[in-house]
């Protein structure tokens, strides 16, 4: 039986073309600023889009946006630098992407964070979509030697960031030593703290970060994982450098060729690897996925195969993974065939037979990115081509309540929150540790405003995720004092 072009699963979405077009043809296809779009679909959009913003009052508690001329692949936070009583300065770190006629950029900003319950609603709903926000600012630019796909920041020192591009090998950058940049025509790019070598094969996206020490972690289309660790390029003579040299308790030493090789390299994938993950507790012990529809669990310490491989995680291509921070035993997948699976490793056995503990079903594109919740162990967030972000929570599967048995309410077990503000594909986003449910979310709009990106930045309020008693609590006493605040009528 053919398969019909609308039932094939879709390769990863990428901005300049599906992954498996080469640079040179990237480079051929139309310029990605915002231009010429296709106007029936974007009217569409634009009608669920007004539908959506009318409730952002609502469903906030803090909301920006920032109008990007260039697409951006990725977003993370940085550390914060400056703290107040109503906002506290945080760095962002983003990217541009661009079609040549300047260069590849990683941009570091400076994100004034507005705390809990301190913004007007009128104020959070009135922001223009084609402005830039004034939440976010400029700080520092890197010309990037290539295009950067996907940035990393050291849990360790989060001025240290790394950088997958269109090539082998993984960059790392001290944020605060390196100098500023004009990014003009011509411009020589930046030059990296550290190299890291190892892959025989471009490696794209798939980065990822140890918390317990500096080590990195990165797969690529060589079908392989490869395991670094940033202490075998410790400087012993940090403390004895000028501050001037490098940022405060800087890890990366100069040297005339800033290069290491692997600890491991890894191989059991049959295809492009999409993504990696460390084990929260153990930096020996990580997880990968990929084109192959594989999920593999790796341990450093007995060797450079396979411990577990689940042969058939999802009906279509792995493009993401995490693994829950509170619990080592729970990760989450998210696939081209639009849904994110969640695997209890202690149900996985090493002959590669294991089911998932549940799926979770909502999105009607591929799934580009998944995270956990630093502040809830249950709950976590899903991305995807359909511009939309969902927020889950596995503890609410099964529980449902008779009230909403009997309602017309069709979303599925486990959604309780739809970040609906994009127009186009999300292709990553970040849950705000520093303030955990602050999350920062970037899309490119090259479908529907012809390139360029969105940057926001929001806060659901916090009626959503409280426990039931505490709102219901709260909501009584507010009404027993509108009581008390309007005068009673005269019999």
């Amino acid at each position: 039986m053919e398969t019909t072009p609308s039932s094939q699963p879709k390769r990863r979405g990428r901005p300049k073309g599906s992954s498996t077009k080469s640079k040179d043809e990237r480079e051929k296809e139309p310029h990605r600023r915002r231009g010429s779009i296709d106007k029936k679909r974007a009217a569409s959009v634009d009608e669920k889009y007004v539908q959506w913003k009318s409730l952002v009052p609502v469903l906030y508690d803090w909301f920006a946006n920032h109008n990007l001329v260039w697409p951006s692949l990725s977003c993370r936070w940085g550390p914060i630098i400056e703290q107040g009583s109503l906002k506290n300065r945080q760095r962002l770190y983003l990217s541009e992407q661009t079609d040549k006629s300047v260069p590849n950029t990683l941009i570091i900003a400076n994100c004034d964070v507005v705390k809990p319950r301190v913004a007007a609603e009128n104020h959070i709903a009135n922001f223009n979509e084609e402005a830039r926000s004034p939440f976010v600012k400029k700080y520092k630019t890197i010309i990037h030697p290539g295009e950067v796909n996907r940035i990393r920041e050291l849990p360790q020192n989060k001025n240290i960031v790394a950088t997958h591009t269109d090539g082998p090998e993984v960059l790392i950058w001290d944020i605060e030593a390196q100098p500023n940049k004009h990014a003009v025509y011509g411009a020589a790019a930046s030059r990296p703290d550290l190299v890291l070598s190892g892959h025989q094969d471009n490696a794209e996206f798939a980065l990822a970060l140890s918390p317990m020490e500096p080590f990195v972690l990165s797969g690529g289309k060589d079908k392989t994982v490869v395991l670094w660790s940033i202490q075998d390029h410790i400087s012993t003579l940090a403390a004895d450098a000028p501050k001037s040299a490098g940022s405060a308790g800087s890890i990366i030493k100069s040297a005339d060729n800033p290069s290491i090789g692997p600890r491991g390299i890894f191989q059991g994938h049959d295809d492009t690897v999409e993504d990696v993950q460390f084990c929260p507790s153990s930096s020996q012990e990580f997880c990968s996925v990929g084109d192959d529809s594989c999920l593999i669990l790796w341990d450093a310490r007995v060797g450079n195969n396979p411990v577990i491989k689940v042969e058939k995680a999802h009906d279509a291509d792995l493009h993401c993974v995490d693994w829950n921070p509170h619990n080592d035993n729970l990760i989450i997948t998210g696939s081209a065939d639009n849904s994110v699976r969640l695997f209890d490793r202690r149900n996985l056995t090493s002959d590669g037979v294991g089911s998932p503990v549940h799926m979770f079903e909502h999105h009607t594109a591929a799934v580009l990115c998944v995270q956990w919740c630093p502040d809830r162990s249950s709950v976590f967030g899903s991305s995807a081509e359909d511009g939309l972000l969902n927020i889950w929570d596995y503890e609410k599967v099964g529980v449902r309540k008779d009230t909403e048995a009997k309602s017309e309410d069709d979303s599925p077990p486990g959604l309780f929150f739809q970040h609906a503000g994009h127009r186009d594909k999300i292709v990553d986003f970040h849950w705000n540790a520093s303030d955990p449910w602050t999350i920062v979310s970037v899309s490119d709009d090259l479908e529907t405003n012809g390139g360029g990106g969105t940057l926001q930045i929001w806060r659901m309020t916090d009626m959503l995720y409280r426990p039931e008693e505490e709102v219901l609590a709260e909501m009584q006493q507010f009404k027993d004092h509108v009581s008390k605040c309007v005068p009673k009528s005269k019999a």
